[in-house]
């Protein structure tokens, strides 16, 4: 009897499973994760990220041995894992979930594809999201989640109603993240993996956190409690996007009754939901987000200005901004930053300093715990102001943390140098006289080595002016006759479309969306 292979990428669950559902019906099943060097090779690849998906793989091998089973991890590249194990036990189907993700994974899905034609294994897919694989086109796209989001969940398997195939190998070890090449530091703060942390974060934002939703999550010191925290959980499918808007939706019930405020953050929050399947889909419809300009009249913008020393300063927090290098810190520490810090350390990049977004889009790629590359290539587009169709976003540092950190808070706890710095001076230290820096131990500029406790660094450039220029070279650019004439077939292939009113299986209003030729929403409210 022929059996099953599952295939788990970004899917680390049990529940709610598609590809491990439909697999049950068809007769034994084999569960495999492949650990791929030639993915964590690439430059978004982070040790963090490793982490996070081995403890996950911890919790679900765990779930898959209560009902009898075990789950297969193996080290190498998929298509000559699947030769292998063809080679050793020939099965008939492989089954998994679509995986909308980088350029080598991409490749990877295309090799994989190759392989199970030449060998006559049919490979039968599932959507994870909201995403619509070779989409015709956008005008029925909130159909097609509103479809998904509202079908019913695949149920955990139960006990006994799993037939395993037995591996025909030896079980291996995951390798140490070094042996993969990821030598880069794993932040001693950021969230832990797996699905029982998965779903503590989940009912813990739907029961207590929810209500500081609404106007908490702009301000880097409220946003670590009002954000949900699900993210790294969905990018990596610890959590169904299915059973995460249900269950908000279910609770969105709840608090109509008597808790306003707490309804809204909720309504809020399923809208970003509906937002984090429309960017993928950008990238599903268009792989080349990842490393080209959406609109190639911005070709040439700022690829031949780059800048490696004020690159060097943004990685290492030493740009003499305060809000920015609280950020970048806490990034080092945590792995996480709310959406609007994220917004404003790709505007300092792109605008002041000047840096074209993909380099800097893949160092964050490996800051962020939580990188969804469909998210993370069209938020750095956006914000670098290469798409075509978005309002110019640049987020001033001095204000941004004015507005959101105005006692200095965030800024003290993440910069110790700066921690005696008084308020006037503090947002924008390059300004104190000498009798203020000696008095409250700090030295600016070339006399304060890198590294020295009471050190801080000066700009590289004057923010007013240098952000100036850079807005002025971007919208003479913008106004120019060939870059104006490309704009309608960007907006017709990616840009959102407005729900219908009526007909709708949703129990809430639909989130925001505008029409084809509008700007798109903000994601932090």
């Amino acid at each position: 009897m022929s059996y099953t292979v599952v295939w788990f990428k970004r899917d680390l669950r049990l529940h709610d499973h598609a590809a491990l559902a439909h697999a049950a019906t068809q007769g034994p099943v084999l569960c495999l994760y492949v650990i791929e060097p030639t993915l964590w090779a690439q430059p978004d690849a982070a040790h963090q990220h490793y982490a996070f998906i081995l403890e996950s793989l911890r919790e679900l091998a765990h779930d898959l041995r209560a009902l009898g089973g075990h789950l297969q991890v193996r080290t190498g590249e998929v298509p000559a894992v699947l030769a292998q194990l063809h080679a050793l036990q020939p099965f008939a189907r492989l089954m998994s979930h679509e995986e909308t993700g980088n350029a080598a994974s991409f490749e990877r899905d295309k090799a994989v594809a190759r392989w199970c034609r030449a060998q006559g294994v049919q490979w039968q897919e599932f959507a994870p999201f909201g995403v619509v694989r070779r989409l015709a086109s956008r005008d029925q796209w909130h159909a097609h989640w509103a479809a998904h989001t509202q079908a019913a969940q695949w149920p955990s398997p139960a006990p006994g109603t799993l037939q395993f195939q037995p591996a025909p190998w030896e079980r291996q070890r995951a390798p140490a993240a070094p042996d993969l090449g990821l030598h880069d530091p794993d932040p001693p703060r950021r969230q832990r993996g797996g699905r029982s942390r998965g779903l503590a974060v989940l009912q813990d934002f739907l029961q207590y956190r929810c209500h500081q939703y609404r106007g908490g999550i702009s301000s880097p010191l409220s946003a670590p409690t009002a954000c949900s925290r699900l993210s790294p959980h969905l990018a990596y499918g610890t959590l169904s996007l299915r059973e995460v808007v249900q269950a908000t939706e279910h609770q969105l019930l709840q608090y109509q009754e008597h808790s306003a405020h707490s309804a809204k953050g909720l309504s809020a929050f399923l809208s970003r939901l509906h937002w984090h399947c429309h960017f993928i889909q950008k990238l599903e419809s268009e792989p080349e987000l990842e490393w080209r300009n959406l609109h190639r009249g911005y070709d040439g913008l700022r690829e031949g200005d780059w800048n490696p020393a004020h690159f060097a300063a943004l990685q290492a927090g030493r740009t003499g901004w305060p809000l920015v290098d609280a950020c970048v810190a806490m990034l080092h520490a945590t792995g996480w930053l709310n959406f609007r810090m994220r917004a404003m350390l790709v505007s300092v990049a792109a605008y002041p300093l000047w840096l074209h977004w993909q380099p800097v889009g893949q160092w964050l790629a490996r800051q962020f715990l939580d990188y969804e590359p469909g998210i993370h290539w069209s938020q750095m587009q956006m914000q670098s102001g290469t798409t075509g169709i978005n309002t110019t976003r640049v987020y001033n540092p001095v204000k941004q943390a004015q507005d959101h950190d105005p006692h200095g808070t965030f800024v003290r706890r993440w910069c110790p140098a700066l921690r005696r710095v008084p308020d006037t001076w503090l947002l924008e230290p390059w300004r104190m006289p000498e009798s203020v820096q000696q008095a409250c131990g700090v030295r600016l500029g070339a006399d304060a080595p890198a590294g020295a406790p009471d050190a801080w660094p000066l700009p590289p450039v004057d923010l007013a002016a240098a952000t100036r220029t850079a807005k002025d070279r971007l919208h003479r650019l913008r106004r120019s006759p060939q870059v104006r004439a490309g704009k309608a077939s960007i907006v017709e292939k990616h840009g959102s479309r407005k729900p219908p009113a009526t007909g709708r299986p949703r129990r809430q209003p639909t989130p925001p969306a505008q029409q084809a030729g509008g700007a798109q929403l903000p994601l932090d409210f």
